[in-house]
Parts: structure tokens; sequence; C-alpha cells
């Protein structure tokens, strides 16, 4: 089978693949700018017929395969994302990061180096390649809207027809892709409410204006707006993470801060969820005679995927065999993807893989943003051969079954 054949090609670079994802993993970069991630996928792809495109605003690459096969006028666009987390490694491994404060411990090191080996896959098949391939990589996924920037400097223009990516989960069974259609992942929004009142002396309470009580109240008012403003069939999630008030265990401060995220599932809510909880701190605020100011900055949007992508993705993994497994998601996950950019102006899917060693106790593995974070490198050929699949199979059928 066409999918099969596929896997076994990319069985056949996985020295490659683990190679780059190891020396990635060693030199994580933060942000926007990850320049020698960039240099290392160059070097790594250099010998292939790709034409290369860079913006201005970012490291990142976007490489661009002519299939030359009978020209079906379709693209398709794969993404890796290539930034680390500002964290320090306790894995132990021989090839660990040697950046202090800086880990691949959300897997961005394994999406580029199988989006890399995505491309070596397809260069080898471009006569049966029936248009275009687009690979994205791209940094500055961790709160850093790094495909935003891409997108506003043309690196994918003209739009593609279609657009996949994966991103690991090591505590998943080894060779689980998972997806669902609609809403995958929340939009991701910060916060930060500054208290405002009047110190003093500790002992003396009734003579300033004490923020932090009314701090409080605050964080246990927006639990109870959570629960009795929004329905629990389109959630909302609001975690109040930073409260930064006083210098001394005697003194009333002046303002008491509080910084958190929100989480949304849809338009509706997320502009809602605004305009709530600044009514709610301020009147809060209001009623003890101080006040509060809210200030929020908007982050990734919804991560929506559209079906056809996650049926066309679901044929390529069941295709594929053992131990690949597709199972689709009953509800959305909470967490955030800046791929949300790239879904809001083209239809496609992001599906998780997991990475997990065979024969695991998942509940020992430890989840992304660990320190002590691990993964199974045997997985990265399975998830190199479905973006692969997934391209070869759009560009040969679009989205019809």
């Amino acid at each position: 089978m066409l999918h099969t054949e596929i896997l076994d090609q990319a069985r056949g670079f996985a020295d490659r693949i683990v190679a780059l994802r190891r020396a990635i993993h060693a030199e994580p970069e933060l942000g926007l700018a990850n320049p020698k991630t960039r240099d290392k996928l160059r070097a790594a792809l250099a010998h292939l017929p790709l034409e290369w495109r860079e913006g201005p605003s970012t490291t990142g690459l976007v490489a661009r395969l002519r299939g030359t096969a009978a020209p079906s006028g379709r693209s398709v666009l794969l993404r890796g994302d290539t930034d680390a987390l500002p964290m320090d490694e306790e894995t132990g491994l021989p090839f660990a990061s040697t950046i202090a404060g800086a880990m691949h411990s959300c897997g961005h090191d394994t999406h580029a180096a199988m989006l890399a080996g995505a491309a070596e896959v397809l260069c080898a098949r471009a006569d049966r390649l029936a248009g275009d391939v687009v690979f994205m990589f791209q940094p500055g996924e961790e709160g850093w809207h790094g495909a935003r920037y891409m997108i506003d400097d043309g690196l994918i223009d003209p739009l593609p027809d279609a657009a996949f990516a994966l991103h690991i989960m090591p505590d998943s069974a080894h060779g689980l892709v998972a997806g669902r259609a609609g809403a995958l992942l929340a939009s991701a929004d910060r916060f930060e409410i500054v208290v405002t009142g009047k110190g003093g002396h500790a002992s003396m309470p009734h003579q300033a204006m004490d923020p932090m009580p009314v701090a409080c109240e605050i964080v246990t008012a927006i639990q109870t707006m959570v629960t009795r403003r929004f329905p629990v069939a389109d959630p909302v999630v609001i975690t109040v993470a930073e409260i930064h008030a006083g210098t001394t265990h005697n003194v009333i401060p002046d303002r008491a801060v509080l910084r958190g995220t929100l989480r949304t599932l849809s338009p509706q809510n997320r502009g809602l969820v605004h305009a709530r909880l600044a009514t709610l701190a301020e009147g809060i605020a209001a009623a003890h005679g101080l006040t509060a100011t809210v200030q929020i900055s908007e982050g990734f949007p919804v991560t929506v995927c559209d079906p056809r992508a996650v049926d066309l993705g679901q044929a390529v993994a069941e295709a594929m065999g053992a131990p690949v497994q597709f199972h689709r998601l009953s509800h959305p996950i909470m967490g955030a993807e800046d791929f949300a950019y790239v879904l809001e102006k083209v239809p496609g899917a992001m599906f998780f893989l997991g990475v997990a060693a065979q024969g695991t106790d998942l509940k020992h593995c430890s989840g992304i943003h660990s320190p002590r974070m691990v993964v199974d490198e045997a997985a990265l050929p399975l998830g190199t051969a479905l973006l692969a699949g997934c391209a070869e199979r759009f560009l040969a059928r679009g989205f019809s079954a």
C-alpha cells in the first residue's frame, strides 16, 4: 500500500532524522530568533531540490518542493516548529541541552526533524507528487506568535490549499495518532489585574485601603463567574497564576497585581470573558473604595481543524498499519497552538503523535513542558511518514475520500 511504502522510506531516513533531532536538542534556542537551528536545517536539506525563502521578522524557513507528476494545481503546507522553552533540562541524556536555561521540553526538536524527514521522503517521490509541497520551519511558537509573523512576511503566499502539522505527546502510547474535527485547542490570552489602594501599617488596617483582601475576593469571584456565566458545553478556563503584593510582614502595600491566563473555545466566549473580567474586577474594587485596572494581551486564537483534513489524516494513519492507530478525541484540549494562525487562513488539521516507548507504563511518563521529558526516537519515522502521506494524498485527491 502507498502509505506503508512511505513508512518504509521514512524508516530508511531514521538515522538522519534522529541525528538532526539530537543536534537541535543539544542547542535549544528561544523565541523568534533560532539561527543555529535554522542553519542545521538548511545544512541537513542542502542536497535536496528545494526553493528556500526567509523573511525579516524571524529566522523561520519556508522550502518549496515542486512535484513533477501530472499537475493537479494543488499545494499543501507541512509545518514544524523550532523553538524551545526557558527551563533547565534534567533528563541526563548524552545529547541533553548544553544551553543553561533552555530545553526542548515541548518536542519542537522532534517536530523540525520529522518535517525534515518528510522533505527527504517527498523529494525522493517528487515524480509522484501532483503539486507543490511547502515545508514551514517556524520559530516562536511558545507564545511569540511566530506563525503570524511568517504569514505577515508573506512567506506562505500564495496560500496553500491545505495544511497539516504534528505535535508529539511523550505520555501517549507509541504510534497513537489523535485528532478531532472542529476546535482542537483553545485560544490563550494573558491578563493582568492591578488593584490599587493605599498602604499603611499592618496594625492599623482601618487607616489604609488594603488591596490584599480585594485581590483575593477577585480571585474567588473569577471562578464563580466562570461556572455561572459560561455554559459547560462551550468551556472557559481562567487561571490566576501569579499574585504579587507587599514587601514585608507588617506593611500594607499600595497595590496587588494578579496575572494569569484566559482560555476559550469560541470567538464569542473569548470576547465575553474579556469584557466580563474587566467588569468584575473593577466592580469589586469599587465596592471597597479601591480601583482595579485590567489589561489583556491577546494570544493564539482557537485551533480549528477542518473535518475533511481530519478524515484525510485518519485514512493515512490507518493505512500505515501497526503500530500506528488513530483515535478521535471526544473533546478539545485547553492548551493552545499558534498553528491556529495558519488554520485561520487554510483548511487543515493538527494531529498528536504518541512517542512513549512501547510497553511503558504511561502513568510514569513525563509530559510536555517537563524538565524530565523524553521521547522514543523510534516513533519519529512514524511522524515523518504521516506528514508525507498527508501531503501526497492531498495532492493526488484533494479532500475527496
